[in-house]
């Protein structure tokens, strides 16, 4: 599995470089997997929350170029030149983290931005099978004390790296940005974001077909709405009714924050009230149902700093492991 690195078209950019040999994708990464932090998570979807939070463990590095990205300093971090933030840990520290995150109270283990790591991710999901931890479909019927893996990620992925995740992965947590290929061009340095995003998902939709369904459904699929870019918004509800509904839930984001000092070409406000009662229009338009919406809320005073012991304010998370 590990090999899989010595020439890497993991993700869609194929980027074929030697990560075994030590270097670097576009996503910034060798073949090390790197853990900028993880913390017990409150501010996820509300079954993705339960009662106990969700168990998220931040991958450092990311194969996507979002200039608005707020995890900019996990993700973007070696991109730019510095060391950026993470810890290379092994398989068997990795299932620690687990079983920290689990002995902390989580309902799952949360991987977000793991599309370019997926090798060195199972190695580590086998070293917490192995332990006890983790148990994916109904071998955790037989282990009660384990929990499920939510692979939360971009849906930048090609459907045979999904496919290495089928026996590790219980639910799904893509974002589908745009099915426009100027915006994913401009505001994610990928114009082949829609075409991939879109095959990634249905992929996804297939994978947990025959799954239980631990969340209502196994595949949410996140939006979060552009402020200015509202026809964009239009476009992935209307995809989403027709090749998704029924099979995924939404979730419908307006958490949009510009982050000072960065992203000058991406919007420069917030999703403004009449925008959002637009979009509102949409999802009875459509026929969606099924899914969640955030409340419009701005402000900035939530936005990750993975400086500090808690990226996040106290109220959305506890600290378990951090650099």
């Amino acid at each position: 599995m590990i090999n899989r690195y010595t020439h890497c078209t993991l993700c869609p950019r194929s980027c074929g470089v030697n990560r075994l040999a030590g270097e670097i994708g576009y996503c910034g990464e060798t073949a090390e997997l790197r853990i900028a932090a993880a913390v017990i998570h409150k501010g996820e979807e509300p079954p993705l929350v339960g009662t106990g939070g969700s168990g998220t463990i931040f991958v450092s590095g990311c194969n996507l170029g979002c200039v608005f990205c707020q995890n900019y300093q996990v993700s973007q971090g070696m991109r730019k030149g510095d060391a950026g933030l993470g810890k290379a840990v092994s398989p068997e520290e990795f299932a620690d983290i687990c079983a920290a995150l689990r002995d902390a109270g989580a309902e799952n283990i949360n991987i977000v931005t793991g599309s370019h790591a997926i090798p060195a991710l199972i190695a580590g999901f086998e070293a917490a099978r192995r332990a006890g931890i983790l148990a994916a479909g109904i071998e955790r019927e037989k282990n009660p004390s384990s929990i499920p893996v939510l692979w939360n990620c971009s849906a930048y992925e090609t459907p045979a790296a999904l496919e290495l995740l089928r026996n590790h992965v219980d639910i799904y947590l893509p974002d589908l940005k745009t099915l426009d290929t100027g915006i994913a061009a401009k505001f994610f340095n990928a114009p082949d974001y829609p075409a991939a995003a879109a095959e990634a998902i249905l992929k996804m939709i297939e994978m947990t077909k025959n799954k239980g369904q631990l969340t209502g459904s196994s595949v949410i699929v996140r939006h979060l709405i552009l402020p200015g870019y509202l026809e964009s918004t239009r476009s992935v509800l209307r995809w989403f009714a027709e090749h998704a509904k029924g099979s995924a839930l939404l979730s419908l984001m307006t958490q949009y924050t510009p982050i000072p000092g960065r992203g000058d070409t991406a919007p420069q406000r917030y999703v403004a009230k009449e925008e959002y009662e637009t979009v509102m229009k949409w999802l009875d338009e459509f026929g969606i149902e099924d899914g969640f919406c955030q409340e419009l809320v701005t402000g900035n005073e939530w936005l990750p700093d993975f400086r500090r012991v808690n990226p996040f304010p106290s109220k959305l998370s506890v600290p378990v492991w951090t650099l």
